[in-house]
């Protein structure tokens, strides 16, 4: 019974074989097809999909570090912002001992109020020297009817001289007389040219302006504003509207013009830098659109953004130690070049950004007709703030008030007509001021 058993399974064994090396060629070359399948595949997407996008994790928060330094020295008085409070624009941020740039200011307006009287006798002195003018001119026309009256009797006594009427000496004396009426006659003449040339030297300090437009009162009214700016920059006002992001100086503290006393970033004004390799610079262009994700907040919040600038030069090249390459052991390192983007302000409100915060993106280059570089300039500012072009607001009433008073009657009228300030704005805003003083004067306007 045992050997026909036997007999059999030896039969079916090679049978069996042909059919497990079947099943195990079906196996592979289905695991085949599907490795190709799927290469196929990552390679369409890859060439489809992913070959537009250009992706890196080496990008950070960017924005402008503001710092507030002062225009003129002093000491601390007061500080009135702190780390992380938001600040806007305008508001005092530290206030300076205003004493000193006080006693500047008075010394300014007592300069300007004393160049202002020089300058009226000045013009003064121009109807003095009129008047000594014709002093003068009287003086030659008597000196010319003396020396007409002493030719006269000098003729009379030589005509009677041959008769013997008149003696040698008597004759003489009448030639001294004349001699001396021709003497005082060019010192007369003399004394008026010294007094016209005394005049159109005075005429030349005040001819064809009015008191207020004589240099040194101009001179003096630039140091008034020299002073009231100085007093007005003894408080610090924030420049635009952020957060203080760093406070340097302490009460008491004596700065000099120019010292960092705080930092104020805006931060809804920040950007990204994101620094691609070199080799994916070859798709990026300007206007495209990136999408951002921050670690701070993860992948549930993504900010859009668009391409607005590529740097002209890798981060090594700028560098404070760049590198040698040109040594003999050299190794190529991939560089890589910053690409600012800027983001959805909107988003900016939601969701804000901190400076130096790591950010992955991610730029879609399907539309590569955008440039490489900027080929216009900027049509407008970068940054800009007005909080700084009204400290000198009143400087020009305050030098007009000045004027006004130490001016004199005549004076105050013409400034109607002419002013020292700068600008016809300016000149629109003290000549109301100075009229009214002319007017409360009783005094006619010069014309």
């Amino acid at each position: 019974m045992n050997a026909p058993q036997n007999a059999s399974d030896s039969s079916n064994a090679p049978a069996a074989a042909p059919d497990a090396k079947a099943r195990r060629r079906k196996t592979l070359v289905a695991l085949a097809a599907v490795v190709v399948v799927a290469g196929a595949g990552w390679g369409l997407y890859d060439w489809l999909v992913l070959s537009h996008y250009e992706d890196t994790d080496n990008a950070y928060v960017q924005g402008n570090v503001i710092q507030i330094t002062p225009q003129t020295g002093g000491t601390v008085m007061s500080i009135m912002a702190d780390d992380t409070d938001f600040v806007k624009a305008g508001a005092p941020l530290v206030q300076l001992d205003p004493a000193d740039a006080r006693v500047a200011l008075a010394q300014a307006e007592a300069g300007l109020a004393q160049a202002v009287r020089q300058a009226r006798t000045v013009y003064v002195n121009n109807g003095s020297l009129n008047a000594q003018i014709t002093l003068r001119q009287a003086e030659v026309s008597k000196a010319r009817s003396d020396v007409a009256r002493a030719q006269e009797d000098l003729q009379r006594r030589q005509s009677l001289s041959g008769n013997g009427a008149v003696s040698k000496e008597e004759l003489q004396h009448a030639q001294n007389q004349v001699d001396a009426a021709r003497s005082a006659l060019a010192a007369a003449q003399a004394g008026v040219e010294a007094a016209r040339e005394q005049l159109t030297s005075n005429q030349s300090l005040t001819q064809g302006i009015p008191v207020q437009e004589n240099p040194n009162v101009l001179a003096a009214a630039a140091r008034v504003r020299e002073a009231y700016l100085a007093e007005r920059r003894t408080a610090l006002p924030a420049p635009v509207d952020g957060y203080v992001a760093r406070r340097i100086v302490q009460l008491g503290q004596r700065v000099a013009p120019g010292a960092p006393l705080m930092t104020i970033v805006p931060l809804s004004h920040v950007w990204v830098d994101a620094n691609f390799k070199e080799n994916q610079l070859r798709n990026l262009r300007l206007g495209q659109p990136a999408k951002l994700t921050a670690d701070l907040y993860g992948s549930k919040v993504e900010y859009t953004g668009k391409v607005v600038g590529l740097g002209v030069g890798t981060g090594a090249a700028f560098a404070l130690l760049p590198a040698q390459n040109a040594t003999g052991n050299w190794i190529k390192v991939v560089q890589r070049v910053p690409v600012r983007i800027a983001l959805d302000a909107e988003q900016l409100k939601d969701h804000p950004l901190r400076v130096g915060l790591s950010m992955d993106v991610t730029v879609n280059t399907q539309d590569r007709s955008g440039a490489l570089l900027a080929d216009a300039p900027r049509a407008q500012a970068v940054a800009q703030t007005a909080v700084y072009s009204d400290l000198d607001k009143g400087a020009d009433d305050e030098v007009a008030r000045i004027i006004a008073a130490n001016a004199g009657p005549a004076a105050r009228a013409g400034d109607a007509r002419q002013t020292p300030t700068r600008g016809d704005a300016a000149a629109a805003r003290a000549r109301p001021v100075r009229t009214a003083a002319a007017h409360a004067s009783g005094q006619p306007q010069a014309h």
